[in-house]
């Protein structure tokens, strides 16, 4: 029997998310978005609530719940704002959960309790300049063990949360050896570790994205995540679960169009009537509804199948696709039903146009989740 029905404690954790974001996210974020400013008030009340520490264990100050639950949160996020969604989701996904799947217990008792509860942030650097989708092949930057030490060079570009005054490390994925990826925890202000200015962003201005560099940097031989040469296994694993969670986000985007888009319609007067009572807006916004919909049972179902421990990477490229495709469909749609203020910025659709395509390009592009699903089929 297949219930998608949520628990108590889901329902209820859900809405507390969603009265945070109208109530904290919603009067405040439009201005860090023009500004291109980190909403550092609002992760530090995203950590009191306890949503960075959603999927880790009690054991490491976590909150017990599981990676759906983080969904839901990302979901409700997202509905009103992608730059505070995306950096829980960066915070956790791609920061934190490498040391919680891969890292030893050293690393996890000095590092995890700083993460979960928000106070501290960290990054995954995986992306590089000239490599794109193109991993391993494209990857150039090198770490080789000498006295003791990793002495790491190269950079990376598009890492999410790396430089914010919270920022903590950056997980470096890197050639340790010929055909050979690691991870390895770079402190942020190891000397030769140099975080690149904020870059101009379309989207998700509100949130921290910038490129690193690698000059002769040295660290510990202890700060390796995971036995060497499991980097490629690792990051394929955290890319994975980090597709449902965008899908979630994705989802949320969508939602915030129709919701932004009913209250409009309702108000807006054309030729003496609301336009909401035209049919050409009312199948528009049924359109957009659809997708919210179909894009919402995907990831669900994506994330079930993961809960149970079964095979997952198929699904998980089926819902970030579809869920994608929906965020960037819903926003063209609700700037249309939204006319010439959709193009202002003082309106939320204006935002969740500029936010929706980088959901079609980060955590694999939707040519790489096509690909994907293929070889899944099969198909080489």
């Amino acid at each position: 029997m297949i219930d998608f029905t949520l628990t108590e404690e889901q329902a209820a954790l859900k809405e507390s998310v969603a009265a945070f974001a109208r109530e904290a996210v919603a009067p405040v974020i439009g201005g860090h978005y023009e500004r291109g400013e980190f909403p550092y008030e609002l992760v530090a009340g995203m950590g009191k609530m306890g949503l960075f520490g959603l999927p880790f264990s009690e054991e490491h100050g976590g909150m017990g719940g599981d990676y759906f639950t983080l969904c839901l949160a990302l979901e409700e996020l997202a509905r009103v704002d992608s730059s505070v969604a995306i950096t829980l989701e960066a915070g956790v996904s791609l920061g934190a959960m490498p040391i919680y799947r891969f890292g030893t217990e050293e690393q996890k008792r000095r590092y995890l309790p700083k993460l979960v509860s928000g106070e501290r942030l960290a990054a995954f650097g995986l992306t590089e300049p000239g490599g794109g989708s193109d991993v391993p092949g494209g990857m150039r930057t090198t770490a080789r063990l000498e006295n003791g030490e990793w002495v790491i060079n190269g950079s990376k570009c598009f890492i999410t949360n790396s430089g914010t005054d919270i920022t903590e490390f950056v997980t470096v994925t890197a050639l340790t050896g010929e055909d050979e990826i690691s991870t390895i925890i770079v402190p942020n202000g190891t000397p030769g570790f140099t975080v690149g200015p904020e870059y101009s962003k379309v989207g998700w201005r509100a949130s921290d994205t910038r490129e690193l560099f690698f000059d002769d940097v040295r660290v510990p031989e202890e700060n390796l995540v995971g036995p060497r040469g499991r980097g490629y296994a690792q990051f394929l694993r955290i890319l994975d679960e980090g597709r449902i969670a965008i899908a979630a986000l994705s989802v949320g985007l969508a939602q915030g169009c129709v919701d932004e888009s009913l209250r409009y319609v309702k108000e807006r007067k054309a030729f003496g009537r609301a336009i909401g009572e035209y049919q050409a807006i009312q199948f528009k916004i049924a359109e957009m509804e659809r997708r919210v919909w179909t894009a919402r049972v995907a990831y669900y179902a994506a994330a079930a199948r993961m809960l149970r421990g079964e095979p997952f990477k198929k699904e998980a490229a089926i819902a970030k696709l579809t869920a994608s495709d929906a965020a960037m469909d819903n926003s063209r749609d609700a700037t249309q039903v939204f006319g010439g203020y959709g193009f202002m910025n003082e309106f939320p659709v204006g935002r969740f146009y500029r936010d929706a395509k980088i959901l079609e390009i980060g955590e694999g592009t939707s040519e790489v989740q096509r690909m994907i699903i293929s070889r899944q089929l099969g198909l080489s």
